[in-house]
């Protein structure tokens, strides 16, 4: 699915200011939130941050800039915002300096490789070439942007800092289709016995759903798709990589095919457009998904009955 493909009743991607008020392709509106999520991901592994704040991190500025362009902030600024804030939310703060100081060394380490521009896509951005000095101007210029930047951001997102992820859904959702034995591997595994088999599936299409998850927070599904669902469509694909078999709609109890399909699609082509992607596995999968749309269409309009197929009306009772 392109990105000119996503709409969902509450969200249209050629909406986002970026694209409708700037112009900015959709291409090039996506690229650039991938870049920086992937900025978010490695300053928070540097920070040592847990996976959750991690998430929420990459929720708030998902937000942020589903209301803002990214011609009006600097992206990599407004992302460390994102960080401080989302590590307080989450109970594990950073002092400022210390974040300050670790996301200017990883932006110059990245524009040195190449893989970064000098600005994030605004004219006062500074060139981060040289170390900071906490207690030079230049630091605390940066310094006031940042923790403007984070009250705007909290004005932005209407100071909802509860945010669910898929994980928890991921883990408890696993848990319930092996213990319902809802789930099972296509072939057999000789060499393990049943507790074996169970924990090896556990642990199988846990860890692939996982990783959908995280991958899942490169693009907006965040915030086009409640968490519970993005985790239920993580579930169903990790479960296809992990080559297993169930009754997906009914043990997922999907009700929104057409929104499952769509996250499964996004995520699809999102790790398809990694190296080494097995692209067998993704056409296999994308006519699973065919299969199940054209199954709920059927559901949803029955064909009409063929003539001669109506039941006789009963006779009316003569007693």
């Amino acid at each position: 699915m392109s990105a000119a493909a996503v709409r969902t009743p509450t969200f249209d991607i050629s909406q986002l200011p970026s694209v409708k008020e700037d112009g900015m392709s959709l291409e090039e509106e996506s690229t650039k939130r991938k870049k920086t999520c992937r900025f978010i991901e490695e300053a928070c592994r540097i920070l040592k941050l847990p996976r959750v704040a991690t998430a929420t991190a990459l929720v708030f500025f998902h937000r942020f800039y589903a209301k803002h362009s990214f011609g009006k902030h600097d992206r990599f600024e407004v992302a460390v915002a994102c960080i401080l804030l989302a590590a307080k939310t989450e109970e594990s703060p950073r002092k400022v300096v210390n974040v300050l100081e670790e996301c200017h060394k990883l932006r110059s380490r990245a524009m040195a490789a190449g893989r970064m521009s000098s600005q994030g896509n605004s004219p006062t951005a500074p060139t981060p070439a040289e170390p900071l000095d906490p207690k030079g101007e230049e630091f605390n210029k940066i310094k006031e942007r940042i923790l403007l930047l984070e009250r705007v951001v909290l004005h932005t997102i209407g100071f909802e800092l509860s945010v669910d992820h898929p994980y928890k859904f991921i883990v408890d959702q696993i848990k319930l289709m092996i213990q319902r034995r809802q789930i099972e591997y296509r072939e057999p595994k000789p060499n393990l016995n049943a507790q074996q088999v169970r924990d090896k599936l556990m642990n199988e299409v846990v860890q692939y759903a996982m990783n959908f998850a995280n991958d899942s927070f490169q693009t907006s599904l965040c915030i086009q798709f409640p968490a519970e669902l993005i985790a239920k469509s993580c579930v169903f694909l990790g479960g296809q990589f992990a080559k297993t078999d169930a009754a997906w709609p009914s043990v997922l109890e999907i009700s929104d095919i057409e929104s499952f399909a769509s996250i499964c699609v996004q995520l699809l082509q999102l790790v398809s457009e990694k190296k080494g992607g097995d692209k067998a596995a993704f056409r296999a999968m994308r006519a699973e998904l065919e299969k199940l749309r054209g199954a709920n269409l059927k559901k949803k309009n029955p064909p009409p009955p063929q003539p001669g197929s109506a039941p006789s009306p009963k006779r009316p009772r003569t007693d």
